[in-house]
């Protein structure tokens, strides 16, 4: 579980990157999960837009996700989601 100042630290953080997953008619699926879990090893920070043809609202697509990946829910912001998890081997963000 993130503190308020961590998902402070991690929103500054995550505010300069793109939307690199969108989720769009088909909603989340497995394979879509997976790919989040694996960029997030890599990553560790990402966000993933939610487009308007989605028929799933915002808030049940991040926590499908959240959850399927095992991440941490850091913000919902209009059709932006912002998750973090903890990389094992390639970790680059160091919490406060």
């Amino acid at each position: 579980m993130l503190t308020g100042k961590q998902k402070r630290f991690l929103r500054s953080k995550a505010h300069h990157l793109n939307p690199i997953f969108q989720v769009g008619k088909g909603g989340v699926n497995d394979n879509m999960i997976k790919q989040v879990a694996d960029a997030l090893e890599a990553r560790e920070l990402l966000k993933i837009s939610v487009l308007q043809n989605c028929e799933d609202d915002r808030d049940t697509v991040a926590e499908e996700l959240s959850k399927g990946a095992r991440a941490e829910l850091v913000q919902i912001i209009g059709n932006t989601i912002v998750l973090y998890k903890e990389s094992r081997e390639n970790k680059q963000l160091q919490l406060p």
